[in-house]
């Protein structure tokens, strides 16, 4: 979809729209997010309230083409909104619809229905999200958020062990890590002993502040070897390991609903490589923990979705101590049907804020 106006340049002023100027530009987008399809003055001047030639509808259109609204796509005498078109739309035009009685029951129930596990939770959020909305769900989780429940040393060679990290919502983890030369087996298990007296319940970064200030005082207690497998330990937890990012992608076959052309598989081909890229998928999501509320990012407005001409509608949600710990969201193309989207969104991402916090 072109960018017919500098990306630098302002929204254009609602000032600059009288009456019927809105009325056809919001006919040219809600044909667009309903077809896909271009809209031509002859269709439009049926469509719109207001008594209008065809020739007084073009003469409108020419004014929201200069204003960097709508463009007209080489294949077609009609008009599509530009993602320009589309943000001020979302910005200054749309009415965001409230969600049914029925479709707050339905996510919360379906949500709830995952049980306690983090994991299930999120994971039956993005699938939520991708049934209702026909695009594709997106999670983004820290694992450094989890709390942990137990950790166990398992002796794999003589200077190697495997650290297992269980975590209260289930998840398990492993690392390796080097072992002192003719270390027992019993310091093994002091350290594992020392380490879930201290750890339950905190996350990685709050457990390996507890353990190091532990350790400083119980020294004196601790052999040796022992300080030195609990210290190897804690250096696993500090590695780069701890500050990756989950992503959950659900849904990518609704992206191959309703294609129109074969631009329209060639923008979808290019998403699901968009998608594949997850590192940066989860960069892109990551802005949304900056902030409260529903983020809307509209084609090109992101460069990772340039190309591809996706929409991102993404909200972050919170644990018990409500702390942002990741963002849900759907991902689609840029005619999502965004008044009952970005409502869904939000509902959804307070569901799971309560449940984790529950």
């Amino acid at each position: 979809m072109p960018q017919d106006v500098p990306i630098g340049s302002g929204p254009p002023s609602l000032v600059a729209l009288n009456d019927r100027s809105r009325e056809i530009f919001r006919q040219i987008v809600d044909s667009y997010l309903a077809t896909g399809e271009p809209l031509g003055s002859r269709n439009l001047a049926r469509l719109i309230s207001m008594p209008l030639s065809p020739a007084s509808v073009r003469n409108v259109m020419q004014d929201l083409e200069e204003l960097g609204l709508i463009y007209a796509p080489h294949t077609s005498a009609g008009r599509l909104p530009t993602e320009r078109g589309l943000r001020f739309f979302v910005d200054a035009l749309m009415q965001i619809g409230d969600l049914t009685a029925g479709d707050r029951a339905a996510i919360e129930g379906q949500v709830a229905a995952a049980g306690k596990s983090v994991e299930n939770v999120l994971n039956e959020a993005s699938g939520l999200l991708s049934g209702l909305t026909h695009a594709a769900g997106v999670v983004l989780t820290a694992k450094s958020n989890v709390r942990l429940k137990h950790i166990e040393f398992v002796r794999l060679e003589p200077e190697r062990a495997l650290v297992v990290l269980v975590a209260d919502d289930g998840q398990v983890e492993n690392r390796i890590v080097n072992l002192p030369l003719g270390l027992p087996i019993s310091a093994l298990s002091e350290a594992s002993n020392f380490l879930n007296a201290h750890i339950r319940g905190k996350t990685l970064a709050e457990a390996k502040a507890e353990v190091e200030k532990a350790l400083e005082a119980s020294r004196a207690e601790l052999d040796a070897l022992t300080q030195k497998i609990v210290a190897a330990g804690l250096a696993s937890w500090s590695g780069g390991e701890t500050a990756e990012r989950k992503l959950i992608v659900r849904g990518h076959a609704n992206l191959l609903d309703d294609l129109k052309a074969l631009e329209d598989l060639e923008r979808v081909r290019l998403l699901f490589d968009d998608l594949e890229t997850k590192r940066d998928v989860a960069d892109l999501l990551g802005r949304a923990e900056q902030a409260e509320g529903v983020r809307i990012y509209i084609g090109s407005e992101n460069k990772l979705f340039s190309l591809s001409g996706s929409s991102t509608v993404i909200s972050p949600y919170h644990d018990a101590a409500g702390r942002i710990v990741g963002v849900i969201g759907v991902i689609g193309p840029t005619r999502l049907n965004y008044a009952r989207v970005i409502p869904m969104v939000d509902y959804t991402a307070r569901v799971v804020s309560k449940l984790l916090g529950g």
